[in-house]
């Protein structure tokens, strides 16, 4: 019988609490059921297993996010906008790297598609068609822009900023402006470049 009181919804937050105390890899079902005192038995009722439970703090990490970034970036456009949704991801990983790390977790299809992660990829294609993107372009973006918050983020929770100057927190704000400088000159194509240097050359 499910314990009174336990919810799939609630040992995914306990989860998400846990895994930002010690670390998303060390968060078990076992590791739950000692945060209420109870046996692992009684959480199976809710979660399959560690596995399961970790797909639902990734989940719950993905939506946190989502919300977040969507409340940083309603009403701005270009600039503002990839500023405020870069940042959303800077702080988030600060504030919960357990959540964070969870983010990053490989899902599968069906919990994919059922997953917030959509929502993000709508917002960074509504900030790119700000930029004049096309279709294609913006998937190209939608890559760089995730690689550089990924990546900086990760790297600055690591602590590999944390020795030297400048603060990292200048280095970002010139990333940003590098990023926003980059999406304003987007190149074309090689194989577009050549085409009308070639038709130049041919109407010469």
């Amino acid at each position: 019988m499910p314990r009174a009181g336990l919810t799939a919804d609630r040992l995914a937050m306990a989860g998400a609490e846990l895994a930002d105390e010690v670390g998303f890899e060390h968060v078990t079902v076992s590791a739950v059921a000692r945060q209420f005192d109870v046996k692992v038995a009684s959480l199976y009722s809710h979660v399959k297993s560690s596995n399961d439970l970790k797909t639902r703090i990734a989940l719950l990490a993905l939506e946190e996010m989502a919300d977040q970034a969507a409340d940083a970036v309603a009403g701005r456009s270009g600039r503002d906008a990839l500023t405020a949704f870069a940042n959303v991801y800077r702080d988030y990983a600060k504030a919960h790297p357990g959540r964070y790390a969870a983010s990053q977790m490989r899902l599968t299809p069906e919990d994919a598609a059922a997953s917030a992660g959509f929502r993000h990829s709508q917002m960074m294609r509504s900030i790119l068609r700000g930029y004049n993107l096309n279709d294609l372009d913006q998937t190209h973006a939608v890559r760089l822009l995730g690689s550089v918050f990924h990546g900086y983020a990760s790297l600055e929770l690591g602590g590999s900023f944390s020795h030297s100057a400048p603060d990292s927190a200048e280095s970002w704000s010139r990333i940003l402006e590098a990023l926003d400088s980059m999406l304003t000159n987007w190149p074309a194509p090689q194989n577009r470049v050549s085409v009308e240097a070639n038709t130049s050359i041919s109407e010469a």
